[in-house]
């Protein structure tokens, strides 16, 4: 009884694990059809850009702040989760 009950405690640890990896899933939503939303590598115009998303480029959302007035977020590409910085949290939208 002691392995069933360890079995069944384990997985659902490893399924909340899994569920914050992954984040809530957003849309770039607004950068416009001839622009690219800039992914950063840390939550302000200062860091270097890692790669433009177009809108409808669909992320995992991990968490927010704001800095000197603008609200960033962290977020990875649903596509290819390995990819990850921040966002203006201005033109990304919950799915």
């Amino acid at each position: 009884m002691f392995h069933k009950t360890a079995c069944a405690i384990s997985l659902v640890a490893l399924a909340a694990a899994c569920a914050s990896l992954t984040g809530d899933r957003v849309v770039v939503d607004g950068a416009g059809p001839d622009e690219l939303l800039k992914l950063r590598s840390g939550p302000s115009l200062g860091f270097g850009i890692i790669m433009g998303l177009p809108d409808g480029t669909e992320l995992y959302q991990h968490g927010c702040v704001t800095e000197v007035g603008q609200r960033w977020c962290e977020v990875s590409l649903v596509r290819t989760p390995q990819v990850t910085g921040f966002v203006s949290a201005d033109y990304i939208t919950p799915l």
